[in-house]
């Protein structure tokens, strides 16, 4: 007999949504992205191939992201999105309505929480429950979040940064900032633009920030080619762009995340703090694989800093232990409203 199960985790990010299903692991990594054709309104695309669209689309086509900085901002295409998931991973599961889990920021508001809820059941789900990202990716960055020692998770995901110091299960104290993946991009083509005059595009910017970004500047660089339009005879051109100019175009970006940890230790009780000095924080999601980005926070702060395991896959990971366990969770993760 086939493993069958009729729950599902996702992690439905700003930049990316997966999903997971117990016994199977993750089974889908896509852009949150949604294609509508404009007159009709209809959804021509989710995910990959939406996201192949981006930037090259005629006018009666829009591209959306239906999540900003971590919360729904279009209810109607979230829907459309969560269906997408769910019918895409309909073949692992027999039953026809999954009970869903789905991490959401640890500031949205009962409002926000209320219409993932409503997005998921109307999408098909037979029950949604919501959790709080910084609780699964310290669970999914194998943090013990229910001993009583102090742990400290910096989760950097595409539209949030989310500090938390976790103990007993709980979140003791943690901020949500809006500055993370996305606002990096951003500060990568206003940078390319003001001092190259050449236009880039978001997804190149992402490109460039992969590939050769870096916390601070180094002895050593690194090169890479981008080509865009040049703002001045509007024609295409290349440059070459070096690690050290990205890292002073993300500079303004880090430091106000070092902000937020340093305000998340000023508002630790001090013998959870103690524990945090000992141990060191952990950081997670995509924007934890910057290059020496623990560093600099360490430096910064003066607690040591370690970059999880799969950083991208720490809330995911802690959303499907939840799942699979969803009985014992149900009291200390899940807020119900």
């Amino acid at each position: 007999m086939g493993f069958f199960t009729n729950k599902l985790a996702i992690d439905l990010g700003t930049c990316n949504s997966l999903v997971f299903i117990p016994g199977k692991g993750v089974v889908l990594n896509e852009p949150s992205v949604v294609a509508v054709s404009k007159p009709e309104n209809r959804i021509m695309a989710v995910g990959l191939e939406a996201k192949a669209m981006v930037g090259r689309t005629p006018d009666n086509i829009v591209v959306f992201r239906p999540m900003r900085e971590g919360v729904i901002a279009d209810y109607k295409i979230t829907e459309a999105m969560l269906r997408y998931f769910i019918n895409k991973t309909k073949g692992h599961f027999n039953f026809l309505k999954p009970e869903l889990l789905i991490s959401i920021p640890f500031g949205a508001s009962s409002t926000e929480r209320r219409a993932v809820i409503e997005a998921a059941k109307a999408a098909g789900a037979k029950d949604a429950f919501v959790a709080k990202e910084p609780i699964l990716a310290a669970i999914g960055a194998g943090i013990p979040i229910n001993s009583c020692e102090g742990n400290m998770i910096v989760n950097i995901g595409g539209g949030t940064s989310e500090i938390a110091v976790v103990a007993l299960g709980g979140i003791v104290t943690a901020q949500s900032i809006r500055m993370a993946g996305d606002k990096m991009d951003e500060r990568i083509a206003e940078y390319i633009k003001k001092e190259h005059n050449l236009a880039v595009g978001s997804q190149s910017a992402e490109e460039i920030k992969i590939r050769i970004g870096r916390a601070f500047p180094q002895k050593k660089e690194d090169f890479y080619d981008i080509r865009g339009r040049d703002l001045v005879s509007g024609l295409p051109r290349n440059i070459k762009i070096s690690s050290n100019e990205i890292a002073k175009a993300l500079q303004a970006v880090l430091e106000e995340i070092i902000e937020g940890v340093k305000q998340v230790l000023r508002n630790t009780p001090p013998e959870l703090s103690a524990d945090i000095i000992n141990k060191g924080m952990i950081l997670s999601g995509g924007g934890a694989l910057l290059k020496n980005l623990d560093q600099l926070v360490a430096k910064h702060t003066g607690v040591p800093c370690f970059t999880a395991e799969e950083s991208l896959f720490c809330v995911i990971k802690g959303t499907g232990v939840v799942i699979e366990n969803l009985d014992s969770y149900k009291r200390t993760v899940m807020s119900k409203k």
